[in-house]
């Protein structure tokens, strides 16, 4: 059920000018990171350490361009060819096998992970990176619900919300349990067999497909081995990840029969749980600081290793790269 008001016929706003006013909304969110530096100018003494204002603006530099760059491209292909519709809310907790949960949730992590990271990097205290940091994935996801709850064929989820909170809990939570992100959430995704047979309903493009083929998407949870093996032999930057993902899926809740004219194949829809090895690239020691850069920058990507998949289906496979 929608609320009473229609955002385009009350208030005339169109798809281009309600992404200008989100757009707006979602840069003053960001831009409240800078009253951090000025409460934390007062608490330089008592926390013992010193702001580095060059990094700290960097970091909201960096968060508001890849944040709307985000928002750009949704707005392309997610959103592309959908009517504004009246704001209305959404039960999808079932779809898509969950996978799409999975995702709210990396993206949150991801964008808080990087937000108190940087920040303490930027001398602000960890409390407050924590309290500005760590809850920035779940303030930067919920403009992105606004914009479901607006469109059609979408609509605002709670389901949704509840993944973003996990996703920033599981940062500001090891943080406060462990002093350190032992558990690394990370992303695969390889192309599935599944899209060449939909006749573009799971994407046309790369970027597309990318976005919408849930079939491709594998959600990681990777741990150091020897946090689990205390073992001074086993090197820091080995780990064991353990994997979700689901296949056979053309549709959210169910398998469509066909699209635009194109019979799609009838398949089983099923769930996958992975065990494989992964590598903490953040852990490798070097003195080059444009590999420490790259390093960083792939931490949140599980390398392809063998692995082993557990299915839904009661199948048990092995692959060599997954």
């Amino acid at each position: 059920y929608g609320y009473k008001f229609n955002l385009k016929e009350n208030f005339g706003l169109n798809n281009s000018t309600m992404t200008k006013y989100l757009i707006r909304i979602i840069s003053a969110i960001v831009g409240f990171l800078p009253l951090i530096s000025k409460g934390q100018d007062s608490n330089i003494q008592s926390d013992s350490v010193k702001i580095d204002r060059r990094a700290f603006y960097k970091v909201i530099a960096l968060e508001s361009a890849y944040y709307l760059t985000a928002i750009f491209v949704l707005q392309k292909v997610w959103y592309k060819d959908k009517k504004i519709v009246p704001f209305h809310f959404y039960d999808d907790t079932q779809g898509y096998l969950q996978v799409d949960k999975f995702g709210h949730a990396f993206g949150a992590y991801l964008e808080s992970y990087l937000a108190y990271q940087y920040l303490r990097n930027s001398g602000v205290s960890k409390t407050k990176a924590l309290i500005y940091g760590g809850s920035l994935g779940l303030i930067l996801q919920t403009p992105i619900e606004v914009m479901d709850g607006i469109h059609e064929g979408y609509g605002f989820s709670w389901g949704d919300m509840a993944a973003n909170s996990i996703g920033s809990g599981l940062v500001v939570g090891q943080e406060l349990l462990f002093n350190e992100q032992i558990v690394k959430y990370k992303f695969s995704y390889w192309e599935s067999r599944y899209s060449q047979n939909a006749n573009g309903f799971l994407g046309v493009t790369k970027l597309d497909r990318l976005l919408k083929d849930y079939n491709g998407h594998t959600y990681w949870f990777s741990m150091p081995v020897n946090k689990i093996i205390p073992n001074q032999k086993i090197p820091s930057w080995l780990s064991i990840a353990v994997g979700y993902g689901a296949n056979g899926m053309y549709g959210e809740n169910e398998n469509i029969p066909n699209f635009q004219g194109v019979t799609i194949p009838s398949t089983v829809r099923y769930r996958q749980y992975l065990l494989s090895l992964d590598i903490d690239l953040t852990k490798i020691e070097t003195n080059s600081r444009a590999l420490k850069s790259i390093f960083q920058g792939l931490s949140f990507i599980k390398l392809p290793f063998p692995t082993l998949e557990f299915n839904s289906k009661g199948e048990v496979k092995g692959y060599w790269l997954y």
